[in-house]
């Protein structure tokens, strides 16, 4: 595994001894596996963007603030060469920190692809009523807000609090690749 794997597990495990919590009770909260969660403490997997949804939830913490929790620091300027990646194993969904956060700013900015055919769906926001603006640079995507669907084309953007639960899924021919901007997350 990779360093940022063996970080990121540090930190899960170590969010969960904070709490006081036993594998039994975080996987009752969250809905992920005693097993998984084993296994994700101890590096011997990477976590999809579905189970770190949930983990996130259940810690009310963007999944964006917990991969800045096992970071190696902040820099005002951010080179191209020095932004976190981070790729689901099971989708290939992949999302790059171009703008990382920080305590002082209440602001971050993600450049996301979303292959052919995939869909990502999150029963809960991490922090509810956090401000997103979805801009798509390319592709195409369907974005669920709750009971609402939003077809996106190259160029459009969408504005939103997140509330609830949220899917996004790109057609079997075309993939999506995306800036994400969150706001009011820090501070």
């Amino acid at each position: 595994m990779n360093s940022l794997t063996s970080r990121l597990a540090g930190r899960l495990s170590a969010l969960r001894r904070d709490q006081g919590w036993s594998l039994d009770h975080l996987a009752a909260q969250s809905g992920v596996s005693r097993a998984t969660l084993s296994r994700l403490e101890n590096a011997s997997v990477s976590p999809t963007a579905e189970v770190l949804g949930k983990l996130c939830a259940t810690y009310g913490l963007p999944m964006s603030r917990l991969l800045l929790m096992v970071e190696d620091g902040f820099a005002a300027h951010v080179p191209f060469a020095e932004q976190q990646e981070w790729q689901d194993p099971d989708t290939g969904f992949t999302r790059r920190s171009v703008s990382p956060p920080a305590n002082q700013l209440r602001a971050e900015v993600l450049e996301c692809h979303l292959p052919p055919d995939t869909q990502l769906s999150y029963d809960a926001p991490p922090v509810a009523g956090l401000e997103h603006h979805l801009i798509l640079l390319d592709g195409a995507l369907s974005l669920t807000l709750g009971d609402q669907t939003h077809a996106l084309s190259a160029g459009d953007c969408l504005r939103y609090q997140l509330n609830g639960a949220s899917r996004f899924q790109t057609p079997a021919t075309r993939g999506a690749r995306y800036m994400l901007v969150l706001a009011g997350g820090a501070g």
